[in-house]
């Protein structure tokens, strides 16, 4: 078992239990937390003033990954069982990792060669038990491509948890920006960005690149699991722009900044001693604790993490636990909306 660097109280009316459009304020209306990495000051503000913060040379760099619709209902063929299917990840072959959830019980009995049926001509095939995450299993469905995400965006709705109000639509799961679909759930950091302030950053001088890594399950419904905090297998994809964007940022002393603990992910995978970034394709479970040098990214805008939460080992890359812990407390006090609907943290 991993050591937790920190841990606070979370009190329950803290959870954003709707997205921010539905309590009445803009996308960049959110609160935003800003810690300074040098001298550990917090400042409070409002999300649509993030370009105080940055100067012109710096880099966001954004994750365009789309959120699928990854919780689907299905019944096994023929003995009847019924289950939540939520989908974790696209394997290389074509194949998914998904995590079954029972309505009856809390796991489900399932087996090799098990046929679901999901309805509009769509079922699957049960192959095997993850080796990594016992929870996940590999399946297979009877459609691929195009023809499956057709199906996907009919059948499927985002994965919701229980600290939502209620079943939002899934273009509230997106951001502005986002491109290819493959995320089992948002990437949340940067859902507050909307054009305006992406074009008013853009005349402030502060450049933008886009990667792409599809974010696995933030939970597998199991609290012991979850407390081991394994890190999923994730897909990942940097462009030769991308790269050669990160490269000439840090030449001309400008900063890079990871919009969301994915990009930090996908960026430290590929970077070499230097920090100097390659364009890759691949696959990575990196899981970057206090333990980790950062090699090519300065900065991080992310959500507000859970006490449990394997982001807040993360973050003790940046900054030490003990002053998380202090900005972490300090926001419950000023009662600032944690997850996915809820606001911001900028540390620079």
């Amino acid at each position: 078992m991993l050591t937790k660097p920190f841990t606070f109280t979370l009190p329950a009316e803290l959870s954003a239990k709707e997205p921010p459009e539905r309590r009445g304020i803009a996308r960049d209306q959110v609160r935003l937390m800003v810690i300074n990495r040098n001298d550990y000051r917090v400042e409070h503000t409002y999300f649509n003033s993030i370009g105080e913060f940055l100067r012109p040379g710096d880099l966001l760099v954004f994750n365009t990954s789309r959120t699928l619709p990854a919780s689907l209902d299905g019944c096994e063929i023929p003995k009847g069982q019924c289950m939540e299917i939520r989908l974790a990840q696209h394997l290389p072959d074509d194949s998914w990792l998904a995590l079954p959830l029972c309505q009856q019980q809390p796991t489900c009995s399932l087996q090799t060669g098990t046929q679901i049926h999901f309805g509009q001509g769509l079922t699957a095939n049960i192959k095997n038990r993850d080796t990594h995450i016992p929870q996940l299993w590999k399946i297979r469905f009877s459609k691929s491509g195009t023809e499956l995400m057709d199906t996907l965006y009919r059948l499927g709705r985002p994965i919701r948890y229980e600290y939502v109000s209620e079943p939002w639509d899934l273009d509230y799961y997106q951001t502005v920006y986002a491109k290819e679909p493959g995320s089992a759930e948002m990437p949340s950091a940067g859902r507050a960005f909307t054009w305006k302030l992406l074009f008013d950053l853009k005349r402030r001088g502060v450049e933008t690149a886009h990667i792409v890594l599809h974010t696995g399950l933030s939970s597998y419904m199991d609290d012991e699991l979850d407390a081991q905090h394994l890190a999923s297998e994730e897909e990942y994809s940097i462009s030769e722009a991308a790269a050669q964007k990160i490269n000439h940022t840090h030449e001309k002393g400008g900063r890079v900044i990871a919009v969301g603990t994915t990009v930090v992910r996908a960026l430290e995978s590929v970077a070499d001693a230097n920090g100097r970034v390659q364009s890759q394709h691949g696959y990575t479970r990196l899981r970057i604790t206090a333990e980790h040098k950062l090699k090519t990214v300065d900065g991080l805008l992310t959500g507000l993490h859970e006490p449990e939460a394997s982001h807040l080992d993360l973050l003790t890359a940046f900054l030490p636990g003990q002053q998380i812990k202090q900005a972490y407390e300090d926001a419950v006090q000023r009662g600032y909306l944690w997850h996915e609907f809820g606001d911001l943290n900028l540390i620079l």
